[in-house]
């Protein structure tokens, strides 16, 4: 509500809004109200006809449709014209869907319900009956809005979703209304929002999570055949590098304004520093994460809690990324890095080991991250890895020979341009990365 325009604020006569159960009228528009819906599409249509006129260049690539829509403060419309589509038979189409769907959320609850093949929503839904119709109609009006727009500009389009498993107070209990908006996309009606937005590309999740496992279950539920992955308000965290090499994240955008992010000078401020550089680590390997996603070649490294170092199973080789604080000596890595300090970092430190371990052939690697040393083994017959192993210095041993390590960044032609070349002391301990060291190459030599 309150990004619509003065004169739909004040005129809730003609732009009506959603009734609480109490009769009260809410601080939200109604998807049940066609005043509503013909603004916000003629809006809408007008913008994508500016945009068309204007972006000569294209350098918009798709476009958000409404922002975290849905309903706070009452689980549906309570109108009474939403209380007589409430009162009537459900959607054929949804039925089909659901049946054809076989699966689900959605699909659970009406057979928990159950499973009629007709009947008005509290006969289909039960108790979740009010989110379920929510879930439908603000779809249905979101894509009807899209369809306009994209009759008029065909980019890709999109709507965002305010979660409903984020960490606040009000989300204890997760009530449709109460803990987040009924009717947005959420996981338990998300089946529902894709089949009556034919027109929208995708659904992307806000994801706010800095708990990995929450950040993952999140990232499982919304990529799917027919739902890329895309982040259009997330915090720069750990996960981002599962999303990009397990579920297949094909665009992001961090949240909060640049103004948070970047001072008057134009630096960094310091409590951002962290998530700028896990951007840049990101943004140096696209041309990688592009040529390899879905390959099985992207290797996620994430030092979560409790665990020095993390095991990797590649194309000839066993991996080992050691984190600042692993059981691993002090070891050099340059003039610009080097400090006493460097394998000290607190459990609790957000600048955790962080990265992405790209093996484009058996023995041409790429990395990028923060605080993480790699350390390559060649995958020998157990007898012959065994007897290898008991060496005086385990971790200083040459444990796989490198042929040259380059500190380097791709060009517009995705072509690897090498800026620095390592040796000494600073290849002898791993192979380690920096946000500011660029891609690092690695080429093995048996």
């Amino acid at each position: 509500m309150d990004y619509a325009p003065d004169w739909v604020k004040t005129d809730p006569g003609r732009f009506k809004r959603v009734v609480s159960p109490s009769g009260m009228g809410l601080w939200t528009l109604s998807p049940h109200c066609n005043a509503n819906f013909e603004a916000d599409k003629k809006a809408f249509t007008a913008f994508c006809k500016h945009l068309k006129a204007k972006d000569t260049e294209h350098t918009v690539i798709g476009i958000q449709v409404e922002n975290e829509s849905g309903i706070l403060g009452s689980d549906r419309d309570y109108s009474p014209e939403a209380q007589a589509v409430f009162d009537t038979p459900v959607p054929v189409k949804l039925i089909t869907e659901i049946k054809k769907c076989g699966k689900g959320p959605v699909y659970e609850i009406w057979q928990k319900s159950g499973g009629k093949e007709s009947g008005t929503w509290p006969e289909l839904f039960g108790w979740d009956a009010g989110e379920f119709m929510s879930a439908w109609s603000v779809a249905s009006y979101i894509d009807g809005v899209a369809k306009a727009g994209k009759a008029v500009y065909n980019l890709p389009m999109y709507m965002n979703v305010w979660m409903s498993e984020v960490r606040r107070v009000e989300s204890r209990w997760s009530l449709a209304g109460a803990s987040y908006p009924s009717g947005g996309a959420v996981t338990k009606v998300l089946d529902i929002s894709k089949w009556f937005t034919p027109h929208l590309d995708l659904i992307a999740p806000d994801i706010k999570h800095y708990n990995l496992a929450a950040f993952e279950r999140m990232c499982a539920v919304y990529s799917r055949s027919d739902n890329p992955l895309f982040f259009p308000e997330t915090p720069p965290a750990l996960g981002l590098f599962r999303a990009i090499a397990d579920y297949n994240l094909i665009g992001y955008s961090r949240m909060y304004l640049l103004e948070s992010i970047v001072a008057e000078d134009g630096s960094i401020r310091p409590g951002s520093k962290t998530g700028a550089d896990t951007i840049r680590c990101i943004a140096s390997a696209i041309p990688l994460i592009l040529k390899y996603q879905g390959t099985g070649r992207i290797h996620a490294i994430v030092q979560e809690d409790d665990i020095d170092a993390q095991l990797l199973d590649m194309d000839g080789y066993l991996g080992s990324a050691v984190f600042a604080g692993g059981h691993a000596p002090h070891i050099p890595k340059d003039w610009r890095h080097d400090a006493p300090e460097e394998l000290k970092i607190p459990e609790n430190d957000p600048n955790r080991g962080r990265g992405l371990v790209f093996q484009a052939n058996r023995q041409e690697f790429y990395l990028v991250g923060a605080n993480y040393r790699l350390f390559l083994r060649p995958k020998l017959a157990p007898e012959k890895m065994l007897d290898a192993s008991f060496v005086s210095d385990f971790w200083l041993s040459k444990l796989a020979h490198q042929l040259k390590v380059d500190e380097g960044h791709f060009d517009r032609n995705g072509d690897y341009i090498v800026d620095r070349r390592r040796n000494g002391d600073a290849i002898n301990g791993g192979i380690w990365v920096e946000p500011d060291t660029g891609v690092v190459r690695v080429i093995m030599c048996d």
